[in-house]
């Protein structure tokens, strides 16, 4: 449900359970009516939802009910506390190296072992200016603070949003660790940067690095 917006996600969560009324939605979410009929409409449009009954209410249509348990059995299961949301812009020049990559990404994040990947959403690709674009959002949690040093920089998100814990303490083993890798992706990157400029250029950035402003 990543293209959904938060309250709709909260309806559907609620609708999870069973059909409901729009009195009966709006008492448990503290949602104002105009707010929840417009998020209503919106599910209606791309059929998250379906109305039955007399007096009428929402159901959640099947497919989107299964997503939902299947999200609530892997953090059942999920041993890992650091959970966020991510969203990973990609470029390229033609449509299918677009596609290859995304999709490398995402194989990569559901294959280690630091991730419990609950949802990636692929939104649809577009073309501007000579480069076809897309992004990922995952829904994902994070073995430790390490592990999200590795995020950041191995898979690079445009944005980040910490969906929990509310507060973190973090081990001094772990904070450590994290700062080494930090270090040391520092280091690479600064190593490779460097091998790539002549003379001059070295000559320039180092004094536009160390000169007083």
């Amino acid at each position: 449900m990543g293209k959904f917006t938060q309250g709709q996600k909260r309806i559907a969560v609620s609708l999870f359970n069973r059909p409901k009324s729009v009195d009966e939605l709006s008492a448990e979410l503290k949602m104002p009516f105009p707010e929840l009929n417009d998020a209503l409409k919106q599910m209606l449009k791309v059929s998250v939802v379906k109305v039955e009954g007399y007096p009428q209410k929402y159901v959640l249509a099947e497919s989107v009910a299964a997503g939902v348990k299947r999200r609530k059995e892997v953090e059942e299961k999920d041993p890992f506390d650091m959970r966020i949301k991510a969203i990973i812009e990609v470029k390229a020049i033609e449509e299918s190296f677009l596609e290859k990559h995304m999709s490398e990404i995402e194989q990569k994040l559901k294959d280690s072992k630091d991730y419990t990947v609950y949802d990636i959403f692929r939104a649809k690709p577009m073309h501007s200016e000579g480069y076809y674009s897309s992004y990922l959002e995952a829904n994902l949690s994070a073995k430790d603070f390490t592990a999200l040093v590795k995020f950041m920089y191995f898979f690079g998100p445009s944005s980040v949003e910490v969906l929990k814990p509310a507060k973190v303490t973090l081990a001094m083993d772990d904070l450590q660790d994290a700062l080494m890798e930090m270090a040391e992706m520092i280091q690479s990157y600064n190593h490779a940067m460097l091998k790539s400029m002549n003379k001059e250029e070295l000559a320039d950035f180092s004094r536009k690095l160390y000169s007083s402003k």
